[in-house]
């Protein structure tokens, strides 16, 4: 190889470097804006759910007092993302607030997808297998293992 082509080498080994930083710190741009977009949006949902919550004294024919105590029927396990989402849709207080926390919980899901598009456009392999590792990891912990887990029923005992 003589110089001339030496030099165009480097130039080109030097553009793709380039090229490749760009799009890395354009796709780290749109992933923040996803996350920082994402959380926003959570926030908002849950705050106005909470105010919905504090002026009309509960949500869903469920007073306050009872969604605030440690006996509420109002946890992780009412949760129905097809009720939260009419209870949105009806200004109910606790369906902001589930959505809220939805979205809150999605945002980082949504980033490892995006992440996993990322390293199949630029050929990076090995990252993308790793990243759909931690996708399916991320997946089934949300969907699948709290099948599994049991429901534990708080309440006044029976006496004994």
């Amino acid at each position: 190889m003589n110089q001339s082509q030496e030099e165009r080498f480097e130039r080109r080994l030097a553009l793709k470097a380039h090229i490749d930083m760009t799009a890395e710190s354009s796709m780290e741009s749109i992933i923040a804006t996803q996350l920082r977009i994402g959380v926003v949006i959570s926030i908002v949902l849950i705050a106005i759910g909470s105010v919905l919550l504090f002026m009309n004294g509960g949500s869903g024919g469920i007073p306050i007092t009872e969604i605030a105590s440690s006996n509420s029927p109002v946890n992780s396990a009412s949760f129905n993302p097809a009720t939260a989402v009419a209870d949105l849709a009806g200004a109910q207080a606790l369906g902001f607030i589930f959505v809220g926390l939805g979205v809150l919980i999605i945002t980082p899901v949504i980033r490892v997808a995006m992440s996993v598009l990322f390293f199949f456009d630029h050929g990076n392999w090995l990252y993308v297998a790793i990243t759909l590792i931690v996708l399916t990891d991320l997946l089934f912990a949300i969907f699948i293992v709290p099948s599994f887990v049991p429901r534990v029923v708080t309440g006044p005992t029976a006496p004994g």
